[in-house]
């Protein structure tokens, strides 16, 4: 099959998503100017480079009621955030954070987890996280959007300090499969990481 138009493919659901996938989950946590805190999961989401270590994220689209995401206007008003990684044991509170509620609601406490301290950022970081980045905003990136109400924009950020969970540490290396980090495909459908391979590249 083929289409060059969204609304013309035939299919049940849009597939776009659903082909790239699996992708990594940022569940990002900010602060507002009046401390209030906010936690949300985004699955545009990856790292960019490693030297300074950068990573994006695009909390696209509007809040139900108009306006863009409290996600992107705390990191607007504030400079800072955290990337915190999602395990498979955390996958209930992640989804109770996606729900659309009101900009003065807390989502630490909606989610049920535990705001910790961070060292270079005032955003606290989810205490239960197997690994949480430290952000400092770099740049952000508008987009087009097909969506007269939707804002679509790519934030990039450098990561000022890194908290890991010993627990994922073996050998001096981390072991991805030991947290079963989650991915986001297309639909409503997920996926874990249990098993990793390896595979060298050729030599020159």
């Amino acid at each position: 099959m083929f289409y060059d138009d969204p609304k013309k493919h035939n299919l049940r659901h849009n597939p776009f998503k659903a082909l790239v996938a699996p992708r990594p989950i940022a569940w990002v946590s900010t602060i507002d100017g009046k401390g209030v805190l906010n936690l949300a999961p985004f699955s545009y989401f990856n790292a960019v480079a490693d030297s300074p270590p950068m990573v994006f994220f695009a909390p696209n689209g509007p809040r139900p009621k108009g306006g863009a995401k409290d996600t992107l206007n705390n990191i607007e008003e504030t400079n800072e955030f955290v990337v915190n990684l999602c395990s498979w044991e955390l996958r209930d509170a992640m989804n109770k954070s996606s729900a659309h509620v009101d900009a003065s609601v807390d989502e630490f406490a909606l989610a049920g987890v535990t705001p910790a301290d961070c060292v270079h950022v005032k955003v606290p970081r989810v205490k239960e996280a197997p690994a949480s980045l430290e952000c400092k905003f770099l740049t952000r990136i508008s987009m087009p959007s097909s969506n007269a109400t939707s804002r679509n924009t790519m934030i990039i950020g450098q990561v000022v300090g890194v908290h890991i969970d010993d627990r994922i540490v073996e050998d001096g290396m981390i072991n991805t499969a030991a947290y079963h980090p989650l991915a986001r495909h297309g639909y409503m459908d997920y996926s874990a990481t249990e098993k990793v391979f390896e595979m060298l590249r050729p030599e020159d």
